[in-house]
């Protein structure tokens, strides 16, 4: 065979393998991809399976503090997330009272001390179970905050129902859980692309030249 065919037949092998491995470089891509949408995708409060699911809660309005931990300077207070539909839903959450001035209107507007509405604010963090002690808080304390027309009495036997069974802290910063599959994944997409490169610039019998020497020494 002259060696215009086997340049050709070279070719046309490299071509293919290259082809081959374009698809599985795609592949490997789109599903890396969805995976750290999926590892960065963050719940409602209602959605999170456990306390370590970073979780999420729009404000539109926001009560007084009415319980506080002193030690770090941190407020518990309810909030109402108002949906389209014009339904709304009140859960607690505990923020930084040294950042109170970011919710300063919410809480203004709650109160009737602005007629302006104020723009929703969506907070961050992770969920609390709440303890005994702090149900018995916000259960006493909520009359004052929820609006007049509502005829929901809470009690401990409906607070998870209608509070939830957790809070939301906003003043823990998010921690990445390490994801084992999105890992290997990355790892196996840079693995095939270095494959990609060494055919495509025809340097793949070289690399197993190499190879074999370390085999045999």
């Amino acid at each position: 065979m002259s060696r215009k065919k086997i340049n050709e037949k070279n070719l046309t092998v490299r071509f293919f393998v290259c082809t081959i491995y374009l698809v599985i470089i795609t592949i490997l891509f789109v599903s890396a991809y969805n995976l750290y949408e999926k590892h960065m995708n963050v719940p409602h409060l209602e959605e999170a399976k456990s306390t370590k699911d970073y979780a999420y809660v729009k404000i539109s309005r926001m009560s007084e503090r009415f319980a506080y931990i002193e030690e770090k300077n941190i407020g518990i207070h309810y909030v109402i997330e108002k949906e389209d539909t014009g339904i709304w839903h009140t859960y607690i959450i505990a923020i930084n009272e040294n950042e109170i001035n970011k919710y300063k209107d919410l809480i203004d507007y709650s109160y009737g001390r602005i007629d302006n509405v104020p723009k929703e604010i969506k907070v961050y963090g992770y969920p609390v179970v709440i303890n005994d002690k702090l149900k018995e808080v916000a259960i006493s304390n909520i009359k004052n905050f929820v609006p007049k027309d509502n005829e929901v009495v809470i009690t401990k036997d409906n607070f998870d129902n209608y509070l939830t069974n957790s809070y939301l802290d906003t003043t823990k910063e998010r921690t990445d859980s390490f994801d084992p599959i999105l890992t290997l994944n990355c790892l196996g997409l840079v693995f095939v692309i270095i494959l990609f490169i060494i055919t495509l610039l025809g340097q793949e019998k070289k690399v197993m030249k190499i190879a074999h020497k370390k085999e045999r020494r």
